[in-house]
């Protein structure tokens, strides 16, 4: 069967139900990964080579943006990336830059263009111009720097007029979004003097926070985490080298549920139970609800994780540090046996949707019984109504019903281009499970 052309933002693309899946999958690298590798390298002394990087909407943003600071940035016919760091001394000094709705280019260079010295624009698409920035805005002017909302709406477009980070402390309530505080964490090295960033409440999708540190080690430059505090010490530079990127524990997610809603067995190959990033827990939820999953290696060494599906049992489950993946265990809390509660997620409100309200429109669509709370839901799994569902110009929103279309029929995706945020191959690799 072709793969279907979902190019256009009006396609809708019918999901085929399947049988028992039995698959092994490969998925792209981790998108969390490429833009934060993206950003050492760029600050780095010298070239840097990034293997296995996502190309996708999200991290063409940031190559494109760091190529117009006089950071070059090229690709080889293999997708490996090519960064010639500028050693924290950005050539350009002033520049206009677009990210879309890539949150990670929007906050990861708005810490960055601070070490500068000349004036920015960032500014995004209308999604974009609803997300709110402004507690990274006000960290960043508590080391120093002079940066401000353009419309005072706390949302981008942001103007930076840079002069350098003079070091300090950051306090930031922890509540919102780890992105600020790794896009602090990545600029620090750079800053006149030692930066310390608190989290002022807990600190949410803590792993991230995790990966960066893990990554600027990687790069050379040592953080220390403890308690929610972190501590940079000034005058560490990023060194250039050869870096392969995990694949992307996020898109794994959407194969490990198909395993579960069909029953069948899904190993994803290239990714650990060790990883730093978060969501590869997402399969310990599913084995809470009655899946199988097994860790091994491939017999040329590559790790591998695979889920075996099973009869599957509600649960009660807090997903504060891996609220991405919220959505694809609700593709698979539709089918099962009593009710899934997800807490702890209320951050889900300021992602590229309200990301509670829209799944619970839309489950409420195909029929499921769904109670939204200030900071999750409450699924109460019904009989599947076909439905065409609305994506938001949210990827996972897509990504997540096409996995409920795998195991009820009649599910179509509205506006299936979306999911080229992250994943563009994704549902081409659907269609070959």
């Amino acid at each position: 069967m072709p793969s279907p052309d979902y190019s256009q933002p009006d396609t809708v693309i019918q999901i085929r139900p399947r049988g028992r899946i039995d698959a092994v999958v490969t998925v792209p690298g981790s998108k969390s990964y490429t833009n934060r590798a993206l950003v050492a390298a760029a600050l780095a002394d010298g070239r840097s080579t990034l293997r296995n990087a996502l190309r996708s909407d999200d991290t063409r943003y940031m190559s494109r943006a760091l190529d117009r600071l006089g950071i070059e940035v090229s690709e080889r016919d293999d997708g490996t990336l090519l960064v010639e760091g500028c050693g924290g001394a950005i050539p350009i000094d002033s520049a206009e830059l677009f990210v879309g709705n890539a949150g990670t280019a929007m906050r990861f260079l708005t810490a960055a263009l601070t070490l500068g010295g000349g004036s920015y624009l960032l500014d995004g698409d209308e999604h974009m111009q609803r997300r709110p920035i402004e507690d990274l805005l006000h960290g960043l002017r508590q080391l120093g720097a002079d940066v401000h909302s353009v419309n005072d709406t706390g949302c981008p477009p942001v103007k930076i007029n840079a002069r350098g980070l003079r070091g300090g402390t950051v306090r930031m309530p922890g509540n919102k979004s780890s992105q600020y505080f790794s896009a602090i964490l990545m600029a620090a090295p750079y800053a006149a003097g030692d930066v310390e960033i608190i989290a002022e409440g807990a600190l949410v999708s803590k792993p991230y926070v995790e990966m960066t540190i893990g990554l600027m080690r990687d790069f050379g430059v040592e953080a220390q985490s403890c308690n929610d505090v972190m501590r940079v010490r000034a005058g560490r530079h990023y060194q250039p080298r050869d870096y392969t990127i995990e694949c992307d524990a996020s898109a794994a997610s959407y194969f490990f549920a198909a395993a579960a809603v069909t029953g069948g067995r899904v190993r994803v190959v290239g990714l650990s139970g060790a990883s730093l990033q978060g969501d590869v827990r997402f399969v310990h939820a599913l084995a809470q609800m009655g899946c199988r999953v097994s860790e091994g290696k491939t017999d040329s060494g590559l790790p591998y994780i695979e889920v075996h599906g099973g009869p599957l049992s509600g649960i009660e489950i807090d997903m504060g540090h891996i609220s991405d993946v919220s959505l694809t265990l609700a593709a698979a809390a539709v089918f099962a046996e009593g009710p899934t509660r997800i807490f702890n997620v209320a951050n889900m409100r300021i992602k590229e949707t309200d990301r509670i309200s829209a799944l619970a429109t839309e489950l409420r669509r195909i029929g499921q019984k769904v109670e939204e709370l200030p900071d999750g839901f409450v699924i109460h799994p019904r009989q599947v109504k076909p439905a065409s569902i609305d994506t938001y110009d949210d990827h996972r929103m897509a990504m997540s019903f096409a996995i409920v279309g795998l195991g009820a029929p009649g599910i179509a995706i509205r506006n299936p281009s979306c999911v080229s945020k992250t994943f563009p191959d994704f549902f081409r690799k659907l269609d070959e499970l």
